[in-house]
């Protein structure tokens, strides 16, 4: 569809948080970015914004799709008994087409939330299905570790998703240095300098992982990794709250970007990340939800405000990651860490990713900073419209994304019915 948006604010994040006045869509690409004119295309919609604020869409660069079977099920529990004792146990009895239904569900939080792309670390191909059925955008990252998958597997794994459709990517991976043995690590370590290709894994997410990797190793898990050669090639690294400075110079030259889950780690108690230190080092910091099961929400705003307010309270300075900055992670930078930069900002030629914040609510009034307001005052609330690709698959409370709400709930309720 050829979509008009005018009378708004629209943020497009090419050059910081300037406002210009109209966007049009051209199928799944953005034709016109900038003042109001005459149109040059005919238009199937014409939506009047109403003041309203347009921006690019929130990019989750960190989560795990098909665990909300698991939300509010294992709850109040430190991340190492958490992960082995509660989830572990229950994820071995899910199916395919469990994780099929789950990442659904999952998606249509991620819409509701403004958001127009997941990284997602759960079972790829089912997530990619789901994401296709929905008209989402994801990118997959494998979490092979020493209880599945293989080093080939996960090779033919990313040829595969990333020839699978114009909403699909995927991103070399493996779950963590403390489920992979050092024999699985040197192989992940061959691919990755055999494809000559980038890798994402969660790390140093809590003190207890940090302090049993170098009993058994002598290292931080950073640097135990690193001296694999599986960083070689840059990618990403999810959490990274226990880093030293020899951890974050790693990271800087090693071309690693971080993304931070600052709701997850502050539910499990795992810490606050060092945002700043990394940020002054130049290292690009997305920011991920994780997923339902250790968040348990799958809100942005939360996320956003956070991601700004732990590093206030960290650095006893109210002045630290102002609004600007935290907007910019995540609309931009998880974009360009999920290697999508035809989402990073709204520009013509660009994917038609983005998303209508309502301004007409009580929590976005007065009017004095619209960027301020929307970080520090924003929530589910306001999102009035998400598109993705040039469809809108999201608005006013409405969802079209091939399926009645109702069934999807129906799904996940029977799924974790039968696994109690």
């Amino acid at each position: 569809m050829n979509i008009r948006f005018y009378n708004g604010k629209i943020c497009t994040m090419e050059n910081g948080t300037a406002f210009v006045d109209e966007l049009w869509t051209n199928g799944g690409k953005i034709a016109y970015v900038g003042a109001s004119k005459e149109a040059d295309i005919i238009f199937d919609r014409e939506i009047d914004l109403d003041g309203n604020l347009l921006i690019p869409g929130f990019k989750n660069a960190h989560t795990h799709s098909g665990m909300t079977f698991l939300r509010s099920f294992a709850d109040d529990l430190p991340l190492l008994d958490w992960l082995h004792h509660q989830v572990f146990p229950m994820e071995a009895k899910l199916t395919p087409e469990d994780v099929y239904w789950l990442s659904r569900l999952a998606i249509m939080e991620y819409l509701s939330s403004g958001m127009t792309c997941n990284m997602d670390m759960y079972m790829a191909d089912e997530m990619a299905r789901a994401s296709i059925d929905s008209g989402f955008r994801t990118v997959t990252v494998n979490g092979l570790n020493n209880f599945g998958g293989s080093v080939e597997e996960t090779e033919a794994e990313y040829d595969r998703l990333n020839a699978m459709h114009e909403r699909i990517g995927a991103c070399l991976g493996f779950h963590a240095e403390y489920t992979c043995s050092p024999e699985l690590l040197k192989e992940i370590g061959e691919l990755v300098n055999r494809r000559r290709l980038p890798i994402f894994t969660h790390s140093s997410e809590s003190l207890r992982e940090v302090n049993e990797c170098l009993e058994r190793t002598g290292m931080t898990p950073t640097a135990w990794i690193d001296s694999f050669g599986i960083f070689n090639y840059g990618g990403g690294a999810y959490h990274c709250v226990h880093m030293t400075d020899d951890d974050l110079s790693i990271m800087k030259k090693r071309n690693m970007a971080i993304v931070s889950c600052p709701g997850s780690n502050t539910k499990l108690a795992s810490g606050i990340a060092r945002i700043i230190d990394m940020l002054s080092m130049g290292i690009d910091v997305g920011i991920g939800t994780d997923g339902p099961a250790s968040n348990n929400c799958l809100d942005m705003f939360r996320e956003m405000f956070l991601m700004t307010g732990l590093q206030k309270l960290r650095l006893d300075n109210a002045a630290a990651l102002p609004a600007e900055d935290v907007l910019k992670m995540a609309c931009v930078t998880g974009a360009r860490i999920m290697r999508l930069t035809e989402c990073d900002s709204l520009a013509a030629g660009k994917n038609a990713d983005l998303t209508v914040i309502d301004m007409h609510r009580p929590n976005m009034q007065p009017v004095n900073h619209e960027i301020k307001n929307l970080v520090y005052s924003g929530s589910k609330e306001n999102v009035k419209l998400t598109m993705i690709n040039g469809e809108i698959l999201y608005e006013n409370g409405e969802f079209f994304v091939g399926e009645k709400p109702e069934y999807i709930y129906q799904k996940a309720n029977e799924i974790i019915d039968r696994m109690r």
